[in-house]
């Protein structure tokens, strides 16, 4: 079972790539990040025709929006953080079901940026971590084969920027940011792209700007956190940085977690 995060930055102009890609990756499960189009403009038929007719959408106009796509159906759909209030469409969770693997909660969340330390959005930032870390605490009562996933905005280690020293206490790599990353794993997750060996500054986003991709300047972070009752099922964790290299682009690249 192959289950994809992607943070398209706009799934009205990146469809065509989502599409593309899919043809190419058939993954079981596909969690999208900032869509950026409301419930309605969402492409249901064009991604029932490409062999996914289950989709969990939490759209919002022009910023954020959260969508879980799925070959399987798609029960118990939850929309943002349950117990805190939030006006952005950032977070969607529900339950897949997969006639061999069974049933796995899936946590698909566009984190807050912050923008900047001491600023009003980061202060934003950290109370929306305390409400996730509560709101996955809970899910994971109830649901031990747990997945959460998506455009987390934090580089948890200095391995996971291509500059940790120039951009030290800068935006994703503040301590307070990296100590809410290690409290979600204290939950009882673990970061699959870290249980296996990968190259030196393997990344998933790039900047647009100062030829970033082409000079490797980037960061991780797009994550796949699975909850231990999965850790044995994870065989692989992986950046496919093939799309960033298509015209026109996303910013960041699709990671997939295989179970």
């Amino acid at each position: 079972m192959k289950v994809t995060s992607w943070n398209v930055n706009s799934l009205t102009a990146r469809l065509p790539h989502v599409l593309e890609w899919l043809a190419a990756n058939p993954v079981d499960v596909l969690c999208l990040q900032e869509l950026k189009l409301t419930d309605d403009k969402f492409p249901l038929q064009a991604l029932a025709d490409a062999g996914y007719p289950h989709c969990a959408v939490f759209g919002q106009k022009t910023y954020n929006g959260v969508a879980i796509i799925s070959r399987t159906p798609l029960r118990e759909v939850v929309r943002n953080i349950e117990g805190f209030e939030d006006e952005q469409s950032r977070v969607i969770a529900a339950t897949v079901d997969h006639p061999q693997h069974g049933a796995l909660r899936v946590i698909n969340g566009y984190f807050v940026n912050g923008q900047e330390p001491g600023s009003e959005k980061f202060s934003y930032k950290m109370q929306w971590l305390q409400g996730l870390q509560a709101y996955v605490a809970s899910q994971l009562q109830h649901h031990p084969r747990l997945v959460l996933l998506g455009d987390f905005n934090i580089a948890p280690e200095d391995r996971d920027s291509y500059d940790p020293v120039g951009l030290a206490d800068t935006i994703h790599h503040t301590q307070e940011e990296r100590a809410h990353f290690q409290a979600l794993l204290a939950l009882g997750l673990v970061d699959g792209f870290r249980l296996f060996e990968h190259p030196e500054k393997t990344f998933s986003w790039w900047d647009y700007r100062m030829l970033g991709f082409q000079k490797n300047r980037g960061l991780r972070i797009d994550h796949i956190l699975v909850s231990e009752a999965l850790r044995p099922a994870v065989t692989a964790c992986a950046v496919d940085r093939t799309p960033r290299k298509w015209k026109q682009p996303s910013d960041h690249a699709p990671v997939t977690v295989d179970l």
